[in-house]
């Protein structure tokens, strides 16, 4: 593992499998959390005293390039250990056994997330939270309790529970000063971080926060209509604002109700049926159309039901965005495999 480190150190280039197998998936997800540098924060230095190492201040997440990262590159490490167990020590095995002289597949990522996934150093990141009520909210916190729910049933459960904690503690009192929502098609869209803790509150451990969630998001935008599909998509987006609202709409609303809002809200969604236009897959901000293209695709495959092309033009989205799976340096590749494989997880129908 220290092997993995030290090349991915020595290299901006990510080694992301041509195939995009899930077995290079797991390889860069390893790379990735264990890469100290480069690296992002995201806090407010008050003084020199806040000028320390990533690694001190975030015992798990220093890795990654930036902490919400690093968060969900654990996440997709647990899920594919949940999920593909047998292609990863196949996969895994073969490709890495030689070069490292270890027995690697999914006994490696399992070490990997042993060392990472402490009860002290997740009491760490808890306490980072709660002192710094801002810090990563809504995105981080969402990909946090997501994390968790991924753990639950598995010998990192206990050990997430604290962070879970920390984010049950802090999203209620968040919501009820939240007047209106977020809209950006970037981390603080607040449509995007509600849809994951809807699909995380119960698993993780807290179904508590359904609750307020649902009471937040009918709250903010029960009665929207006729949105701005036209504007869409702004040059950094790796989110639809529209079709993360719609997504989270689908989870709270009951099938007829659903049905009815989604005609008022998106009369016309012919502007997100067709992929953006990616000119620089290497610049860090036009790169997050590449995830566009993959969250476009999980949501329009939720709400296929309701919208016609919908499906079709999720695939479509799809074939662009798994062009460039090969080709990413790690400006794009420390957080893309994660949506890539999100694109392809099963979708629920509304609710009700």
């Amino acid at each position: 593992m220290n092997a993995l480190a030290r090349d991915a150190a020595a290299s901006n280039r990510s080694s992301w499998d041509a195939s995009a197998s899930n077995a290079g998936f797991a390889r860069l997800a390893m790379e990735n959390i264990t890469r100290a540098y480069p690296y992002a924060p995201a806090q407010l230095l008050r003084g020199p005293e806040d000028l320390v190492p990533p690694r001190e201040r975030h015992p798990v997440f220093f890795g990654s390039y930036d902490w919400h990262s690093s968060v969900h590159m654990h996440w997709l490490l647990v899920h594919l250990l949940r999920t593909t167990r047998a292609q990863l020590d196949a996969e895994l095995d073969a490709e890495l056994g030689a070069e490292l002289g270890a027995e690697l597949g999914a006994e490696a990522v399992e070490a990997l997330l042993d060392t990472q996934l402490t009860l002290p150093a997740v009491r760490q990141e808890a306490r980072y939270l709660l002192d710094h009520p801002g810090f990563e909210r809504p995105y981080g916190w969402a990909w946090l309790l997501t994390l968790a729910a991924e753990c639950a049933d598995t010998r990192w459960a206990q050990a997430l529970a604290p962070a879970a904690e920390a984010v049950a503690a802090l999203l209620p009192a968040w919501l009820e000063k939240a007047t209106y929502p977020v809209r950006h098609g970037v981390h603080s869209n607040s449509a995007f971080a509600l849809g994951l803790v809807l699909d995380a509150a119960a698993p993780a451990g807290h179904p508590e926060l359904e609750r307020p969630v649902r009471a937040t998001l009918l709250r903010w935008f029960e009665q929207d209509r006729a949105a701005p599909v036209h504007w869409e998509p702004s040059g950094q987006d790796f989110l639809s604002p529209t079709l993360c609202e719609a997504e989270a709409m689908r989870r709270v609303l009951p099938q007829d109700r659903f049905t009815e809002w989604l005609a008022r809200f998106l009369p016309e969604a012919g502007p997100l049926l067709t992929p953006p236009r990616i000119s620089d897959r290497a610049d860090p901000q036009i790169g997050h159309l590449i995830g566009l293209c993959f969250s476009r695709a999980a949501a329009l495959r939720g709400l296929a039901p309701f919208m016609a092309g919908a499906g079709e033009a999720a695939q479509a989205h799809l074939v662009v965005a798994e062009e460039f799976l090969a080709s990413t340096d790690f400006t794009t590749a420390h957080w893309l495999a994660t949506f890539a494989v999100r694109a392809r997880m099963p979708r629920g129908v509304a609710a009700g």
